[in-house]
Parts: structure tokens; C-alpha cells; sequence
């Protein structure tokens, strides 16, 4: 799932949401599970004791003011300490409970009862009261009392039994239960998964379409999209196209008026060349420095212009190799040597004239300064981005200079020929296409200069 760096992604936060609530749901789902299956079993453990509690109540006797309790055949209750119990007491005039009768399973033990037991059990007579306590080996049971009045005589029945079974039967249950929801909320997390995939998978295809007209592949979005995103592809396609109307326009407004200056600038220059002088080696120089001026700044709206267009691809090796042999042959008698590498596969992501007018201007400041080698390197770092670099063996330039020879017309040296404007056609031509420009020592002992520029997929 795609996303920025410290930035969840649409699919992952709709993956997390939906895993927020499943689980949510899941858990709450098993704990009210637990406790319906914990109701359950003490609702049917409530139900025996109440049936024991009714035989003592219909089969008890009273002789002469004393209470007699059946004789009942539950095995259980005949075994000392056995987990089932029972009591038959009278309620005290201070609120307490005094057996009468127990059964044999109590041994010499009593049933605990809660203080407050005869006075709820005296405010509600007809309704039984269940509470938990501790048994006679400090186990756990599930107690039940009633009161009832036999020949005048008030009486509470208390009947208790062993709830470890009970405790034991929630645990393996909600065991099982978190066993069993565990793997279903594996199952539906791989199903939101999945579902979060399918259902954005045409956003990750309007992505990579936005990404191939960015890399010059395309021109508009072609897509067949839900009806939900067709309104936002028709958006891009529109912006687009606006984009491009607007690039074009400013081209064409640049183009013109290089156009309308280049008919006076010619004319200044044929009429100062026709009439030598002073004053018309001024106006010559000016003119030809507008005129260059001119030629620069529209090779510069057209390069940007073709950026905001289809991208082409040139060969770096093959534009390297061409302007090594041209160079080499017109530094000839200087006896520049040119070494240059570059992989057959790196591309540049623009067209040829443009590289040509990029590493050319570089490599032949290199060999102009240069004493006789040149070396010049093109790989990439990265896989949209790759690195030109021209080294030379000359003097160097001056940290303290650098900044100062990018800027337009700026020359280290004002006898030399040429207009200035080598390493600021560089400099722009490289940030029109969103690349930078470098100046540095080289370990030649001249100067290295690095243009990052923006590569083609092989």
C-alpha cells in the first residue's frame, strides 16, 4: 500500500479503521458470550439447588416446635465434604442464622451466609436469595436460601454446591470463544485487506497514469474508471490541458518578441558594420550580446516548454560520444583528450537538442580551460534522476568566483572569446527541466561541474 514517508496511506488507514471496529466488535461479542454462558450455568446450577431446596421444604416436619428433615437419598449430600450442601436454620431475633439440621457432606462445618441474609430474605419472602461464598475446604460455592414458615415455625433452607465445575466450564468456553474469534478476525482483516486492494485499485491506476504523464509517457489519463473517480480524471485531464495551453502561449509570446527584436538588432548590426568607428565597435558588441541574449532566453521558453510536453528519450552515451569527436577535432592543435563513459542504457528524459546544448556548453568550457585532458561521466542516482560530470586538469576556479561565472554573461576572463553564457545556459537549461548545477574541485586539479538531470526508464 502505497504512502508518503510518515504518512499513512488511504488503504491503510481504511485497512486500520476497519481492524479498529472488527476487533472492537469481536471482543465486546466474546466478553458478552462469556457472561451469557456464565449466566447460563449458574442459572441451571440455581435450578438444582432450588429443587433441593424444595424437597427439604415439602418432606421437612415440625414435632413439638422442632424441626425434622427428610430423609433424602441424594448420595452426594451423604459424603463429607462431597461439593453439595445443605441447611435447615431458624432466623435469630438479632438477624442471624442458627442451624437446625445439616447434612452429612457439612461434617462439622457451616454454610456462610451474608449478615444481612434474614432481613432480605424477611422484606421479600417469596423470592430465593443466590449469592457465592466459601465452602468448607475454602472452595468456591454457589449458595441459595429461602425462607418459608412450616406450622408456625419460621425456617430457612440454605442449599449450596461446588462451583469449580462451573468456573472451569467459562474458562475452557471463553478459551475457545477467543480461540475461534481470533481466526475469524484474521479471516477478516485478509478480507478487508483484500477488499481495501480491490476497491482502490483503481485509484493506484489513476496514480500511475498521473505518473506516466508526468514522465513524459502520456499526455492525458485514458483510464476506465468507476463513476465515483470519472469526474476527477476528467479534472486532471482539463488541468492538463490547461497547463499546456498556458505553456504554449507563453512560448509563443517569447517567440514573438525574440522574433520582433532580432529585425533591429540585425539592422544595428549592418548599419554599425558599414560605418567603422568607435561608436560602432560599441554598437556592434551591444547588439551581438542582445542578440545572443535573445537566442538564449528562447532556447530556454522552448526547453520549458517541451518539459511540460511528452517526454522524449536520447541516448546520453550516444549524444557523449558525438560531442567528444567534434570537440576533440576543434581543439586539435591544444591536443585536448577527451575520456567519456556513460551506460548504453541511461536515458535523458528530454530532447536531444537540449542535451546537446547542456553537456556541450560543459564539456567545451572544460576543454577550453582544460591544459589536455577532459573527463566526463554520465550514471544515474537514482531511478528517475542521473548525474553529468565534466572534469579538466586547468587552473580551477576560485570558490569565491563560482556564483559569480553562473550568472548570465559573467566571463573569467573578459579577453577570452565567447558571450559569458556557458554555464548559465547549463544552469537554467538544467532547471527547466527540475535539475541543478554544481561547481567544484576536481581531483584532475581543474574544475568539476555536476548537472543533475532527470533520466528516461530504460
Amino acid at each position: 500500500m502505497p504512502g508518503a514517508l510518515g504518512r499513512p496511506s488511504l488503504a491503510r488507514r481504511l485497512v486500520l479503521l476497519a481492524f479498529g471496529w472488527s476487533l472492537a466488535a469481536l471482543v465486546i461479542s466474546a466478553v458478552v458470550l462469556a457472561l451469557l454462558f456464565r449466566q447460563a450455568a449458574e442459572r441451571r446450577v440455581d435450578q438444582t439447588l432450588s429443587e433441593l431446596i424444595d424437597n427439604l421444604l415439602s418432606n421437612s416436619t415440625v414435632e413439638a416446635g422442632e424441626v425434622f428433615a427428610p430423609a433424602l437419598t441424594d448420595e452426594r449430600a451423604l459424603r463429607a465434604y462431597s461439593g453439595r450442601y445443605w441447611t435447615i436454620a431458624a432466623p435469630t431475633p438479632e438477624g442471624r442464622v442458627r442451624p437446625l439440621v445439616r447434612s452429612y457432606s457439612l461434617f462439622d462445618s457451616e454454610l456462610p451466609t451474608p449478615a444481612d441474609l434474614v432481613s432480605r430474605l424477611k422484606a421479600n419472602p417469596a423470592e430465593p436469595i443466590a449469592y457465592d461464598t466459601r465452602g468448607p475446604l475454602e472452595e468456591p460455592i454457589r449458595a441459595r436460601a429461602r425462607y418459608a414458615v412450616l406450622q408456625g415455625v419460621p425456617v430457612i433452607f440454605l442449599a449450596a454446591e461446588d462451583r469449580t465445575s462451573i468456573d472451569r466450564s467459562v474458562l475452557n468456553f471463553a478459551a475457545w470463544t477467543a480461540g475461534a474469534f481470533a481466526l475469524l478476525g484474521a479471516g477478516l482483516v485478509a478480507a478487508i485487506i483484500i477488499q481495501v486492494r480491490v476497491g482502490l485499485r483503481p485509484v493506484f491506476e489513476l496514480q500511475h497514469e498521473v505518473a506516466a504523464v508526468r514522465r513524459g509517457k502520456a499526455e492525458r489519463l485514458q483510464g476506465a474508471y468507476p463513476s465515483e473517480l470519472v469526474p476527477l480524471a476528467d479534472e486532471l485531464n482539463a488541468l492538463l490541458a490547461h497547463n499546456q495551453e498556458v505553456v504554449e502561449r507563453q512560448r509563443t509570446h517569447v517567440g514573438n518578441l525574440a522574433h520582433a527584436l532580432k529585425t533591429p538588432i540585425s539592422v544595428m548590426l549592418t548599419e554599425a558594420g558599414q560605418r567603422p568607428g568607435p561608436l560602432a565597435e560599441v554598437v556592434s558588441r551591444q547588439a551581438e550580446t542582445m542578440r545572443q541574449q535573445v537566442d538564449h532566453h528562447l532556447r530556454r521558453a522552448r526547453a520549458a516548454a517541451r518539459t511540460q510536453g511528452q517526454g522524449e528519450r536520447t541516448p546520453v552515451a550516444e549524444v557523449l560520444d558525438e560531442l567528444s569527436r567534434t570537440l576533440e577535432r576543434i581543439f586539435r592543435e591544444k591536443g585536448v583528450a577527451i575520456d567519456w563513459d556513460a551506460p548504453d542504457e541511461l536515458m535523458f528524459l528530454g530532447e536531444r537538442q537540449d542535451l546537446l546544448e547542456i553537456a556541450g556548453n560543459a564539456m567545451e568550457n572544460a576543454c577550453k580551460w582544460g591544459r589536455s585532458r577532459v573527463r566526463v561521466r554520465a550514471a544515474a542516482t537514482g531511478a528517475e534522476r542521473f548525474r553529468l560530470t565534466v572534469e579538466d586538469d586547468g587552473p580551477g576556479l576560485p570558490p569565491e568566483r563560482r556564483a559569480e561565472v553562473v550568472r548570465r554573461g559573467a566571463r573569467l576572463d573578459e579577453n577570452a572569446p565567447g558571450s559569458g553564457l556557458g554555464l548559465s545556459i547549463i544552469d537554467e537549461l538544467g532547471r527547466a527541466y527540475g535539475g541543478t548545477l554544481k561547481l567544484g574541485d576536481s581531483p584532475m586539479g581543474g574544475l568539476r561541474v555536476e548537472i543533475d538531470l532527470p533520466q528516461a526508464e530504460a
